[in-house]
């Protein structure tokens, strides 16, 4: 227990109060969240590298006249990968939490249940993902609206890219569990051999010489299913040779419907989130593939895949955050949860604003990188940049708050705020627009950038509030 004015001494000297035990041991709150945000933030860099390089691949196969249908297959394809974080996302949230409170109350045989619970969970959830988009692809395909060209190279696309589901599974609920336990080196090297793998393997089947290449767009599905096999048999082998606080244990690897449920009770209102998420987000994608014009969808993802530089500091600043706060609150200190998350609200503010200027006067740079000689891409994806520029402080304000409550095991707040700002700009606005004359790609964009707005104001008074540190895990 703290002793009186220790909380004054604490702050006099930026250490906190509270202290937590691991590599965080001893460290002032801002290098809590440098130890925790460096590795995730090297991570997202390699994984940026990824879709980029796809990018590239995808926009150097087929004949030129090709290219804007394999452009918008790939478009489609980064969609559905992000349906697979409906259910292993869900577990991943269930893990980090319930492992974060674990490793700050002291407790590393409920931490290594969790572990253990999670990966038969995240494996669960990659077959589920697997056989439910292998039945969907057809009626996806035609509800998206695609051209019969891309609609072909799409459907051969996401036949071979739904097999990574089970091992990206997996390997999301150990990577959760490592972060929670204040971990975020392992992670990082697991990644790093799933980015190197997918970007050799990539590269070589559908650009390589014969008889390695020619395998087109199925070529860069099969690298990622090769990328997620491969880490996760990177990040097993690290964690049996551990002999920290996370290992695996025979204990944790037998099924325990507790903790199962209690991972689980976090993860299902993220399920649910991710799910309507997804649903609204493919209705945009409709939306974007049935305006008139040719290049509209493949426009939209080089504009997401340049944002996603931006998502790199944010993403890694929250992943710090959410971590903090899970063991601060198992510690008992839900002062500290909350400078944890403002100072990581601040940072992640400065940085991803820094990086909106970038976009300002480098969007077309960056758009020629990824689709090289293509004017009519170049044309319809810079403004999309510009709008993202001006987005960035109210996409930082989401990215942090939202994942620190997640991290607190706060899904329900999360998901119950999220849906009526997405419903009212993402499917009400963009229904009422959707036949105007007037009505466009940068229309839509300006849309999804009110929506941030939005989110962005009601999740700050959410915070304020802090209602949401009394969620239970």
């Amino acid at each position: 227990m703290s002793k009186p004015g220790a909380s004054v001494e604490a702050s006099q000297r930026a250490v906190p109060e509270m202290m937590l035990g691991g590599r965080l041991a001893g460290l002032s709150l801002p290098r809590q969240v440098a130890v925790l945000a460096v590795w995730p933030l090297l991570e997202q860099v390699l994984a940026f590298c990824v879709g980029f390089t796809d990018l590239l691949i995808s926009g150097r196969i087929g004949e030129v006249s090709d290219r804007v249908a394999i452009l918008d297959a790939m478009g489609l394809g980064g969609y559905v990968g992000w349906f697979f974080n409906i259910l292993q996302g869900a577990v991943a949230t269930g893990v980090m939490a319930l492992v974060s409170r674990a490793t700050g109350a002291g407790d590393p045989k409920l931490a290594n249940r969790g572990l253990g619970q999670g990966v038969w969970l995240g494996t669960a959830a990659g077959v589920i993902s697997l056989l439910v988009l292998q039945a969907g692809i057809p009626q996806l395909v035609r509800a998206i609206g695609l051209s019969p060209e891309a609609a072909g190279y799409a459907t051969i696309y996401l036949r071979w890219l739904a097999l990574s589901a089970p091992f990206g599974g997996a390997m999301f609920a150990i990577n959760a569990a490592l972060r929670g336990a204040g971990d975020t080196r392992t992670p990082f090297i697991g990644m790093c051999v799933v980015n190197g793998v997918n970007m050799v393997v990539s590269g070589l089947l559908a650009l390589g010489p014969e008889p390695f290449g020619g395998h087109g767009i199925a070529g860069i599905a099969i690298g990622t299913i090769s990328g997620w096999m491969a880490g996760l048999l990177t990040v097993g082998v690290l964690l049996a040779r551990k002999h920290g606080v996370l290992r695996w244990t025979l204990e944790g690897l037998r099924a325990h419907r507790e903790t199962m449920a209690r991972i689980l009770r976090v993860g299902a209102p993220q399920a649910l989130e991710i799910a309507f998420m997804w649903g609204i987000h493919a209705y945009g994608i409709h939306v974007i593939a049935t305006l008139p014009g040719e290049g509209n969808l493949g426009a939209h993802i080089l504009a997401i895949r340049v944002e996603s530089m931006s998502f790199l500091p944010g993403w890694a600043i929250a992943t710090a955050g959410a971590a903090l706060v899970g063991q601060y609150l198992g510690a008992g200190s839900r002062e500290m949860a909350v400078r944890s998350v403002r100072l990581c609200w601040k940072v992640a503010a400065a940085l991803m604003m820094g990086m909106g200027l970038v976009f300002v006067f480098g969007r077309d740079q960056l758009i020629a990188l990824m689709a090289p000689g293509s004017g009519l891409h170049q044309q319809l994806a810079s403004p999309l940049v510009l709008i993202c520029a001006v987005a960035q402080p109210f996409f930082a304000t989401c990215i942090i708050l939202k994942t620190s409550m997640r991290g607190a095991g706060a899904t329900g707040i999360v998901m119950r705020w999220s849906f009526g700002s997405m419903i009212f700009y993402r499917i009400g606005v963009l229904w009422f627009f959707n036949d105007r004359d007037w009505f466009d790609l940068r229309v839509v964009w300006v849309v999804f950038a009110l929506d941030l707005l939005t989110q962005a104001m009601v999740f700050a008074w959410v915070h304020f509030r802090g209602k949401w540190l009394d969620a239970k895990v």
